[in-house]
């Protein structure tokens, strides 16, 4: 069996954004695996979905380690996608090479994807108000079990189905349940779930799909040490790096499901990145101003009282 170096690398690279950010295995390598090696998509999901049921424990067992997990959050979200994950499989099956189909879902988690960076964006500039304001820390997260579940087994649904969505659908779906989530315990606890997910998804080809164990080991030889070296990264990196890595990642993986050329995917990630670089010095120069005490203005202006 020989193994393609090329998509080796890709494999590394991939893995890498999926250990620190938990997402971007299905949403990337599906995608890659179709248009630039000209793999078919029944044989790019399953092959796929194999090697990430390969990859994600081990960036997952990274995230246990360091206690970046909501255990509860992670059995909610498996109740409802691993059973989901086998009717996803089965329905690919059905509909065959109906192209228009899953054009629709692509189209679909697309746009869910960007309502994921529009809800990072968001989420950011609300701890920041929150800290400038004064105010502590959000409360603890409470689990919503029957949304948690539901939504689970849409994700599970669309994994069975395109082998996207194991980790950025699922981000999608805490991030809009649980916004006071931490970004580490958001890729953490999105890890964990995945391992389940995935690997019902997997099983599901490997008996309905057509896996080729070659992509499959290419994949592998590179994303797990890929995958290693990113679970590490996210689960010690301040939650801000994190969430721009996500930010990042959710942008990229949405405007290739929308089928934007390269160039497109990496001037919008410039500028998106130009623009976040430019806000957070902008911040900095101005916290970074001391602060006038009531005392030195009472000196500057001694008539007011």
């Amino acid at each position: 069996m020989d193994l393609d170096p090329v998509l080796t690398l890709v494999g590394l690279g991939v893995g890498i954004v999926v250990g620190l950010t938990g997402m971007g295995g299905g949403a990337l390598m599906t995608p890659i695996l179709v248009l630039f090696f000209g793999i078919p998509p029944l044989a790019a999901v399953s092959s796929d979905l194999v090697a990430s049921a390969v990859m994600k424990p081990f960036g997952s067992f990274v995230h246990i380690r360091r206690g970046t997990v909501n255990w509860s959050l992670v059995g909610w979200l498996c109740a409802g996608s691993v059973p989901s994950a086998f009717v996803g499989v089965l329905l690919m099956r059905a509909i065959g090479g109906d192209r228009g189909v899953h054009h629709a879902i692509q189209l679909a988690l697309g746009g869910a994807l960007l309502l994921a960076v529009v809800g990072l964006i968001v989420k950011a500039v609300r701890e920041t108000s929150r800290r400038a304001d004064g105010e502590s820390s959000p409360a603890p997260v409470r689990v919503r079990p029957v949304p948690t579940l539901l939504l689970g087994a849409v994700g599970g649904l669309v994994v069975g189905l395109t082998s996207v969505g194991s980790g950025s659908l699922i981000i999608v779906i805490l991030l809009a349940l649980y916004p006071a989530l931490r970004a580490n315990d958001l890729v953490g606890t999105d890890l964990v779930q995945a391992v389940p997910l995935v690997t019902a998804a997997a099983l599901g080809h490997v008996f309905f799909g057509d896996l080729h164990l070659d992509l499959s080991a290419a994949i592998l030889v590179g994303s797990v040490p890929g995958v290693l070296i990113g679970a590490r990264l996210s689960s010690r990196a301040p939650a801000r790096a994190v969430r721009a890595a996500l930010v990042l990642v959710l942008l990229a993986s949405a405007l290739k499901l929308f089928g934007a050329p390269n160039l497109v995917v990496v001037i919008a990630l410039a500028v998106v990145a130009l623009a976040g670089v430019s806000v957070l010095a902008l911040r900095r120069s101005t916290s970074g101003r001391p602060a006038i005490s009531d005392s030195q203005r009472t000196y500057a202006n001694p008539t007011s009282s």
